[in-house]
């Protein structure tokens, strides 16, 4: 070997090694918070609480959920924006807040302000229709909504809201007008399909169980990627010909500027706590269907969800 080969592999080994020590060697010393945007014992809590049970044994120093509720999470995705970049706060993501709202609302933040650390469950949106209403699939709702122009109706949870950007999305694809009709949660929304004042609504199965396992109402279809397990009979619209796919995700954002090496500790510490028997347990208990992404592509599904529906929600007032 000539000795500017070896001087080179020497360099390379050294510049190697300095990498490899200085992408170990970030760890926290202060306490990490997880910042939930909305009220303690909701979905979003209960995921950032399930992930500290499971992971604070691999971390050296607490690690503390902070609610900051308001605004449908905007208020907590402004305040981890303005947080220092050092690896000390995060988000619980994924959600409306970064996939809708910023669509329907002004707000101080966008996706750009932040860096996924990972992804770590997502929820289902089915769409749902009252048995006996004729509305057994999306054919049928398509055929109904095209002879009634304007006339069918479909329930959300919120003006902005995820479902209310799901349907946004879907009458788009599906190239039918419905009319939208805001409801303050869940169970108001089914209320008012079973009683049949909609036509449609939407609901995740920790939601709708009740009555799609009572045959009241019939799961039609979901904007996944994917059917799901419990519902199998229910295709997603991807296999229907249609392009749409939301689901309501959670997982992790740091803010922009967090060094790699905080970001890949943060990372791979939580993924040892989602993968113990600890963060399993409580998964199956609360109904939560794990859903590991890394950071980037956590992070592309994101903007990408955003943007279809930025595109379907252009012309409405904010």
């Amino acid at each position: 070997m000539s000795k500017f080969k070896i001087v080179l592999a020497v360099t390379t080994t050294a510049a190697a090694l300095v990498f490899t020590v200085g992408a170990q060697a970030w760890e926290p010393t202060k306490p990490i918070k997880i910042v939930v945007g909305f009220a303690p014992g909701g979905g979003a809590d209960l995921v950032a609480r399930n992930l500290v049970a499971s992971s604070q044994e691999f971390f050296p120093v607490p690690l503390v959920v902070v609610n900051k509720a308001g605004a449908s999470g905007a208020l907590a995705a402004d305040f981890v924006k303005n947080e220092k970049a050092d690896g000390l706060t995060l988000l619980v993501a994924g959600g409306s807040e970064s996939t809708a709202v910023p669509n329907f609302q002004k707000v101080t933040y966008s996706l750009d302000d932040f860096r996924g650390v990972m992804r770590l469950i997502r929820q289902r949106v089915f769409l749902i229709s009252k048995a006996g209403s004729g509305i057994n699939s999306i054919a049928d709702l398509k055929a109904k909504a095209l002879a009634n122009p304007g006339k069918l109706s479909y329930g959300s949870s919120g003006q902005g809201s995820i479902y209310h950007a799901v349907m946004l999305v879907t009458t788009k694809a599906l190239g039918i007008e419905m009319q939208h009709v805001p409801y303050k949660g869940g169970a108001p929304m089914m209320a008012a399909l079973l009683g049949g004042h909609i036509d449609i609504t939407m609901g995740a199965p920790e939601e709708t169980s009740a009555q799609l396992d009572s045959g009241q109402a019939i799961p039609i279809a979901l904007p996944s990627e994917t059917r799901y397990a419990a519902y199998k009979n229910a295709p997603t619209l991807m296999e229907l010909g249609y392009n749409v796919y939301i689901e309501n995700q959670k997982g992790l954002f740091a803010p922009a500027g967090t060094p790699n090496e905080a970001v890949q500790y943060l990372h791979d510490n939580f993924k040892k706590g989602m993968d113990s028997a600890t963060w399993k347990a409580m998964a199956n208990k609360l109904s939560m269907e794990t859903a590991y992404l890394n950071g980037d592509d956590f992070m592309a599904g994101v903007k990408a969800m955003s943007k279809a529906i930025g595109e379907a929600a252009a012309g409405l007032a904010k």
